[in-house]
């Protein structure tokens, strides 16, 4: 059985999703290929080559695949796919967008978001917002799998894979327009070690920043956000941790003014250590916290700060 894992990664680097997508591969089968599709990504190639376990790196270069473009990277991996019996992604935005395309093009039934390889066939994926597991057998004869990245650990470095050019697809009739980059100084949300969210219990922009950015710089930690709090307009949309947004597993998260709705703790349950800030004592978020605080966030983070130095 082979496997080709199509890497997520930033040009010049692997992401951590693609070592733990690796992880979920070796499962599998101890065939396992990476795909970094991109432009100019012999950088990210080379950084692929060196994950424990990867039979060989296979590159594919185009300007349309620089962009993510799902029709030049659904045709690329369409055209590989005959040498694989399943192939897998990351459950990340990019992987979310054009494995269900891949899947379609091989007239299979996609199999997303696992959070475990019970053999071969079967699979194990989270349902009702986390409520509920559901363990999955396909029939198909290649499979077509994206991964949550945060239920497994990341493979480790040490490999020293022979990385191969491919052939890259063009888009067809799609064509890139443009994109909004947001930089940030912080870690990159779904991979940060810590992350410090804020609810709408802040009531507005000014003050989910001037509360919840101070903590976070101070931890070194990234800023996270319900959905609440996006849709009130406090926090950008890709600071939205839940169902609909990022599942997040870091060392420490950080709830402030938090409730806890069931599709907010679908995105950060399973965070090593859960710390709440929140006046409710009711509040659903305690459930789930390793550490909880009924107070006013006004008072208790000034007190967290201090006490931080």
């Amino acid at each position: 059985m082979a496997v080709l894992v199509i890497a997520d990664h930033d040009g010049s680097a692997v992401r951590d999703s693609t070592n733990k997508t690796v992880t979920a591969a070796l499962a599998l089968s101890s065939d396992v290929d990476i795909l970094v599709v991109g432009s100019a990504a012999k950088a990210a190639a080379d950084a692929a080559a060196k994950i424990a376990g990867v039979r060989k790196v296979l590159l594919a270069e185009s300007g349309e695949l620089g962009h993510q473009l799902a029709e030049a990277v659904t045709a690329t991996v369409v055209a590989l796919a005959g040498g694989y019996d399943a192939i897998l992604s990351p459950a990340s935005m990019d992987g979310k967008n054009f494995m269900p395309r891949i899947a379609a093009k091989l007239d299979v039934a996609p199999i997303s978001d696992i959070i475990e390889v019970v053999s071969a066939d079967t699979f194990v994926r989270p349902i009702y917002a986390g409520n509920a597991l559901e363990t999955v057998r396909s029939s198909d004869a290649k499979k077509v799998i994206t991964v949550r990245p945060t239920a497994f650990a990341p493979a480790a470095e040490g490999g020293s894979a022979p990385v191969e050019s491919v052939a890259g697809s063009d888009a067809g009739k799609a064509a890139f327009v443009g994109e909004e980059m947001v930089k940030s100084d912080r870690p990159e949300l779904g991979a940060a070690k810590i992350v410090v969210s804020g609810g709408r219990a802040l009531g507005s922009a000014e003050e989910f920043h001037a509360v919840i950015e101070p903590l976070a710089d101070k931890l070194g930690a990234a800023v996270g956000a319900s959905r609440a709090a996006v849709d009130a307009g406090y926090a950008p949309n890709d600071y939205q941790v839940g169902q609909t947004g990022k599942v997040v597993a870091p060392g420490l998260y950080i709830a402030v003014g938090i409730s806890g709705a069931i599709q907010h703790l679908a995105g950060m349950k399973d965070s090593k250590i859960i710390v709440a800030i929140n006046k409710d004592a009711d509040a659903p978020i305690f459930q789930v916290a390793d550490f909880g605080i009924v107070g006013d966030y006004k008072t208790v983070v000034p007190e967290l700060m201090a006490a931080l130095g």
